[in-house]
Formats: C-alpha cells, structure tokens, sequence
C-alpha cells in the first residue's frame, strides 16, 4: 500500500523536474548551411509556443494541476477525485504526445520519459478506480 502511494505521488513529481529541464522541447531552425539547428527547451518557456508547439506547455500545466490533485487525494481519498486525477493524466499523456505532429525530429528522450511517467500515473489511478 505504501509502495502505491509513494509511486502515485513520485510519478507526477518526476515528469515535473523533467518538465523544468531545458532538454524536454526540440525545435528546429533554417540555416543556410542546409543542416538544421536543433534548440531544446523547457516545458515552461514559452518559445515552442510562439512558434505552434503547444503541447509542451499544455502538458507542463495539466502536470501541476496533476500534482496538486494528488496531493489532495492523499490526504482526503475520493472517488470523485481520482476520476478528476485520471482525466487531467489522460489529457496530460494526450498532450505530451502532441510533438510527434511535427515529427520525430521533434522528441526528445526526455519528452518520451515525461510521456511514460504520465502514463503511468494513467495506468495506476485507472486501477484504482476500477476497485473502488
């Protein structure tokens, strides 16, 4: 039970020091010499933004809503609040996924790890539901 917990409360922090990282985000400039100038980002800033990736900041936002949700439903347990825990993960991993519109190109290793963890934080809250 304990082992749950910590898990339940470790995944959503680790996407977010992942998140805070300025390695998560890949953006890809012109050059005139033909190759590419690959910049990463954090989730938070506001540049892949600006130029139409929207999903980083997205999933950076449901990740701290994510977080307090958690918070709050381990100290007061609700069903009602872990299906409000299991939507905003959903559209948290829905919108961590978002950067593959533009391509592989465009994930990083850490994007990808920010994805799993929400997942699985996915995976963990939809069991708990299905018990309770």
């Amino acid at each position: 039970m304990k082992i749950k917990k910590s898990l339940f409360i470790a995944l959503p922090l680790v996407a977010l020091i992942l998140e805070l990282l300025p390695y998560g985000v890949v953006l890809n400039f012109a050059n005139p010499d033909g190759e590419p100038w690959r910049r990463t980002y954090s989730y938070f800033r506001l540049t892949p933004y600006g130029y139409a990736n929207f999903g980083p900041l997205i999933t950076a936002i449901l990740t701290c809503v994510l977080l307090v949700l958690v918070v709050i439903y381990l100290f007061k347990p609700r069903k009602g609040l872990n299906t409000a825990i299991l939507n905003v993960a959903g559209f948290a991993t829905a919108a961590s996924l978002m950067p593959l519109m533009f391509g592989f190109d465009y994930v990083t290793v850490i994007g990808v790890i920010i994805t799993l963890l929400l997942s699985g934080t996915f995976g963990i809250c939809f069991i708990k539901n299905r018990r309770v």
